[in-house]
């Protein structure tokens, strides 16, 4: 888990600034100081926040970011492989 959210805080890291300023809904900077954390203070990293992280702000964050995507096209044949 604690590899998954550092890659999280990285890609936010790359986020054009001008996304991120108009996005501020979604705290960027907190991504990423949370990414700082796992990948380099090793002894000080609280599971239960990792945890907390894990089961309740990435939940959260995926239905911010959703909102900022654009619908899908429509799909040939319904989307299917065939």
């Amino acid at each position: 888990m604690e590899r998954h959210l550092e890659i999280i805080g990285e890609a936010a890291n790359r986020v054009s600034r001008s996304f991120r300023e108009a996005h501020p809904e979604i705290p960027w900077q907190r991504i990423v100081a949370q990414r700082n954390v796992l990948a380099h203070e090793y002894g000080e990293i609280e599971n239960t926040l990792v945890w907390r992280v894990a089961t309740i702000r990435i939940p959260e964050l995926i239905q911010q970011l959703q909102r900022l995507l654009p619908p899908l096209p429509p799909q040939p044949n319904g989307g299917g492989l065939l």
